[in-house]
């Protein structure tokens, strides 16, 4: 603001200093009247402490309790939930008995309830605003232990269901377990002999008996061989061509047609045969009948030997490729009976938790709500707040007398400066300055020291009641509420 307007403003209020004065004190009174007429609301609050008992930690891991954060989290919403709100209402006669009424006196009372969480103490407050101080005390009081009794009983509840069902649930696994078990049992009893056998082991011997039947077929044809060859006891070519054909049999089981002895003895074979043929120009001599019947019946107890060998090794070839096909199907069934004995054990360990959570929550041995500070009769009203209001006023008062003599000088159309006139092009003559009569002039002070005395005393006057508010005295209240009923018999007359 330049001088110029601030002098302006200053001769302004000088001029009208009686129509100031008399406009900052009817703002004044209006804004103070307002405060007094404004509804009283009363705020309730009650304060309650999550607490977690002793037995909660001794326990921990062995019952299933909420946490503290879910707790909390769900706090907020549960206390202005529809259902407890309902219940409170009705257990305060506050149900006006329509349900449309209702729904609206169920949002303006979740407008006016306020919860305030401090998570590091565990502590949540609840405060509630009426216009009636009982009705609040009584809201908050009964909303926070309706609240408990639900969330007690809510938990109980849960945990009652949450044991009868894990008991449902291990009664319907044992039977399963019991399958399982049947199954695996009987599995075992028809698959034993084939599941209990070392494949390894197994292996050897049919690898054993193969060599086994080698030898027998070996040793067959040798016979057979001699048989066709055998010749009279007292022959000697024929005796030593027998001896080299059963060292060229054995040295064959042990080493290849090239090894050195392996030819020696072939040469010596091809020797002896020479000598055969041109004995007698080459003419067989005649086969003894015993030696022969001895050879036949040696190679029919080796063919019989052989035929033994090749069942018994087909048998273990069958057996041994059904083994791992049993061992499979017993694993599954192992598998099977070891997922059920799984879950049946983890049922049956959550229902032993079950059960100490379930009593626990009976003998409210879990975490609890203790009331640290429940609400009382509030005396004085949260809102509105008088003492500031009525300062604005005093402030609104000096600015607004001044902003309605602004006013008025902007409205009145009559010259009042000079520069006025000299803006408009006209040529200033002269200045004739407002004479006043002394006799007028001393009346007219006489006038306004008057008025200037009235208003100080008024104002002094006005000043007493936010003093009163600042030193909570409650006269004003007592006196508004003794003019209650005669304001509303008043209504009442009139409608």
């Amino acid at each position: 603001m330049q001088e110029s307007e601030y002098r302006k403003y200053m001769q302004l209020v000088a001029r009208h200093k009686e129509l100031y004065v008399l406009c900052a004190l009817v703002i004044m009174t209006v804004v103070f009247a307002v405060s007094y007429l404004l509804p009283r609301k009363y705020e309730s609050s009650s304060t309650v402490f999550i607490e977690k008992n002793v037995i909660s930690e001794l326990v921990k891991g062995i019952t299933v309790t909420p946490s503290m954060d879910d707790t909390i989290n769900v706090l907020t919403y549960a206390i202005t939930s529809r259902a407890l709100l309902t219940k409170t209402m009705e257990s305060l006669d506050m149900n006006l008995g329509k349900e449309a009424n209702n729904e609206e006196l169920i949002k303006e009372l979740q407008k006016n309830i306020t919860v305030k969480v401090k998570e590091k103490n565990n502590l949540f407050i609840i405060s509630f605003v009426h216009s009636d101080p009982r009705i609040s005390r009584d809201f908050v009081n009964t909303l926070v232990r309706l609240y408990i009794e639900q969330n007690t009983s809510s938990k109980r509840g849960e945990s009652y269901d949450a044991t009868k069902f894990l008991s449902e649930q291990i009664a319907a696994f044992n039977v399963k377990l019991q399958k399982a078990e049947n199954d695996l049992n009987a599995y075992k009893r028809e698959k034993g002999g084939v599941i209990s056998i070392d494949e390894g082991k197994l292996f050897e011997e049919i690898n054993l008996a193969q060599q086994k039947l080698y030898d027998l077929e070996l040793r067959r044809r040798q016979l057979e061989g001699m048989r066709q060859v055998t010749r009279k006891a007292n022959d000697p070519l024929q005796s030593k061509l027998l001896a080299l054909q059963k060292r060229l049999d054995d040295l064959r089981v042990q080493y290849t047609d090239s090894y050195p002895e392996v030819l020696t003895v072939k040469s010596d074979i091809e020797t002896v045969k020479e000598q055969l043929k041109a004995r007698k120009g080459g003419e067989p001599q005649p086969l003894d009948p015993q030696e022969i019947a001895k050879i036949d019946s040696e190679v029919s107890a080796l063919k019989n030997a052989e035929a033994g060998l090749r069942r018994y090794i087909s048998q273990n070839k069958q057996i041994l490729q059904s083994v791992p096909s049993a061992k499979a199907g017993l694993a599954k069934l192992e598998v099977e009976r070891e997922n059920q004995k799984k879950i049946y054990d983890q049922l049956y360990s959550r229902h032993g938790q079950s059960e100490v959570s379930k009593q626990m929550e009976v003998q409210d041995k879990s975490t609890t709500f203790r009331i640290v500070d429940p609400a009382v009769l509030p005396e004085k009203p949260s809102s509105p707040n008088r003492l500031m209001i009525m300062l604005a006023g005093i402030l609104g008062g000096v600015v607004g007398g001044l902003g309605f003599l602004a006013l008025r000088d902007q409205v009145d159309g009559s010259v009042k400066e000079v520069s006025f006139i000299k803006e408009l092009g006209a040529p200033v003559l002269a200045v004739v300055p407002r004479m006043l009569d002394l006799q007028q002039a001393l009346k007219l002070r006489r006038r306004t020291m008057r008025v200037f005395a009235v208003a100080t005393v008024y104002f002094l006057l006005l000043l007493v009641f936010p003093a009163m508010e600042l030193l909570d005295l409650p006269y004003m209240d007592r006196l508004l509420d003794h003019l209650a009923p005669v304001s509303q018999g008043i209504k009442g007359m009139m409608h």
